[in-house]
């Protein structure tokens, strides 16, 4: 995913300024969700109470996650400190499931007790109230996704996307268990919010893990990386691509073939050229290039397996 070109201070504050926008609302919530499953005694808001509430632990750790990721490279952090979003995202994958697993004792334990909910308007008035203020909250964190590919913000927007349907689903077993006399609709509804928590926690550990494992990028993006590389005149081949991704950083290194009797001046002032065209498509980008002999063996003996296209070489 391509950036809008803000510098790293800029992401850095962008992203600490979606991480306390979502502690401001989970706050909110958890007050007003309080005093509702109080009120209501529904399992539902229960659910959403606890979700909340958790919400709030995982906004704080986003928050430390990407202040941390936002610190520049060190001494003992060559790379940076982008990991640091990837952990923050693994805490709120755990808190989700933990939630998820509570919710759904919980709405067993309701169903097979025969509970009845009270005072449905208030709740439904409370969830209506939080799902405006989720809303709000979901359109600025869309805003600093798209400027700065923050994975932990990323993580806590599906968290918050999943709480709208979350409030919809309170409202409805409100309603039905109160206003139309179904039975059993609050806890099965209950059941119904641990699944789908539990379906998006499965979701968020994806990409999180990918990035702690080194994961490579997608084939479509490596696919334009290389069409790029490949419209340099001087390169006669390229190989050994390596790519990962950690936090809204991305990490590319390869070998390049150039002509042998190219001078290591030439050679290294085609490699900046190369690397100013990249930066253009492809910004926040680490790149480290090795210059080669066109035709170089490898320590067997063997010819390096290109990735350029063949019909994009020079």
């Amino acid at each position: 995913m391509k950036t809008s070109g803000a510098t790293f201070a800029d992401q850095g504050r962008l992203n600490r300024s979606a991480a306390y926008a979502s502690i401001a609302v989970a706050l909110l919530l958890v007050v007003l969700k309080g005093w509702a499953a109080w009120s209501t005694g529904s399992t539902a808001m229960l659910g959403s109470l606890a979700d909340t509430a958790l919400d709030l632990i995982a906004s704080v750790v986003t928050l430390v996650g990407v202040r941390v990721a936002a610190q520049p490279d060190d001494a003992k952090h060559r790379f940076g400190h982008g990991k640091a979003e990837a952990l923050s995202a693994i805490f709120q994958v755990t808190l989700i499931s933990i939630s998820a697993l509570g919710l759904a004792a919980r709405a067993i334990e309701q169903f097979f007790a025969g509970g009845r909910t009270e005072a449905a308007g208030e709740g439904i008035v409370v969830s209506v109230v939080a799902m405006v203020a989720t809303a709000a909250l979901l359109a600025w964190q869309r805003h600093v996704i798209r400027r700065t590919n923050s994975l932990a913000i990323a993580t806590d927007h599906v968290h918050y996307q999943s709480d709208l349907l979350l409030n919809l689903a309170v409202i409805a077993a409100l309603a039905l268990d109160q206003y139309g006399g179904i039975a059993g609709s609050d806890p099965l509804l209950g059941l119904a919010i641990a699944a789908w928590l539990g379906w998006g926690a499965w979701g968020a550990s994806q990409r999180a893990i990918d990035q702690l494992m080194d994961k490579e990028w997608p084939q479509e993006k490596k696919d334009r990386f290389i069409e790029l590389l490949a419209r340099h005149p001087e390169l006669k081949g390229v190989h050994d691509l390596r790519t990962r991704t950690a936090g809204n950083r991305d990490f590319v290194q390869f070998h390049v073939w150039v002509d042998p009797a190219m001078s290591l001046g030439k050679a290294h002032r085609i490699m900046d050229e190369i690397e100013a065209r990249l930066a253009v498509e492809f910004p926040d980008t680490e790149i480290l290039i090795h210059p080669e002999p066109e035709g170089l063996m490898d320590q067997e003996g063997l010819q390096a397996e290109e990735v350029l296209p063949v019909e994009t070489r020079p």
